[in-house]
């Protein structure tokens, strides 16, 4: 089944090659790739919305009626790397980017933004969820109740990414709890930190593979933190030497 209309695709990274955020093309391409198959009349659900390049992609891949909801508070925290506080203004602003990024990209109407943290915001979504797509709050309480709560509401069949897998000690550590011995929520890879799983009940055999999968994943995990750690104390040239080839944060 082909999932990518390549000048669509293209013209889809060129609509967010401005916009501010952690979304490699690689991983824009698991996301539309996704969001194209999500049947009609489906819903597509991402937390942590940022300055908009994810939903973006989200939302001009989707079907016409495909519901794209976009679950963020705008409230300062959480933005991005080493940036877990923050002021309302830097919240309004990166509200106000958000809304003037959907509008130049021309989904502005396609997509429906909930202005409140996500564990405030599940009566905002009613019904099953086909494509859910994790990105916010990092620490491994909130990360947890993200994977735990909303994807219990992912239909079955449907699909997960939750960014930073592997990669964020709190996003990691959330993983293990929830997802790593499911029998309900199977690990099929990832795109740099963007991990895929499928919501479906598995048998004996592909919880432990899914399982196995998962645990494959350390040394990449094992890599993400070194450089992380080198970032910070300033060795940016060590980390190309270890593969990090842009010399900047892991994502």
């Amino acid at each position: 089944m082909t999932t990518v209309d390549p000048p669509a695709f293209d013209a889809a990274l060129d609509a967010v090659r401005d916009v501010a955020g952690w979304m490699t093309d690689g991983q824009a391409r698991r996301l539309w790739e996704r969001a194209r198959v999500v049947p009609p009349g489906g819903r597509i659900v991402e937390i942590g919305s940022y300055q908009g390049r994810s939903a973006i992609v989200l939302a001009r891949a989707a079907a016409a009626d495909v519901e794209v909801v976009a679950i963020d508070p705008h409230a300062g925290n959480d933005r991005g790397p080493q940036e877990l506080e923050g002021s309302e203004d830097d919240g309004e602003r990166d509200h106000q980017a958000f809304l003037a990024n959907l509008a130049r990209a021309g989904v502005r109407d396609r997509v429906r933004h909930v202005r409140l943290p996500s564990r405030e915001a599940r009566d905002a979504v009613t019904g099953p969820i086909d494509l859910l797509y994790i990105d916010g709050a990092h620490r491994y309480r909130p990360a947890r109740a993200d994977i735990r709560d909303w994807g219990a509401q992912v239909a079955d069949g449907g699909t997960i990414l939750i960014h930073d897998s592997f990669c964020s000690v709190g996003v990691t550590a959330a993983i293990a709890a929830e997802l790593l011995g499911s029998r309900h929520v199977q690990y099929l890879g990832r795109v740099g930190s963007l991990a895929e799983y499928r919501r479906h009940r598995a048998d004996r055999r592909g919880r432990w593979r899914s399982t196995g999968r998962q645990l494959a994943e350390l040394p990449y995990f094992g890599w993400s933190l070194l450089i992380k750690v080198l970032l910070v104390v300033h060795l940016r040239p060590l980390t190309r030497l270890l593969g990090n080839r842009r010399g900047e944060w892991p994502y």
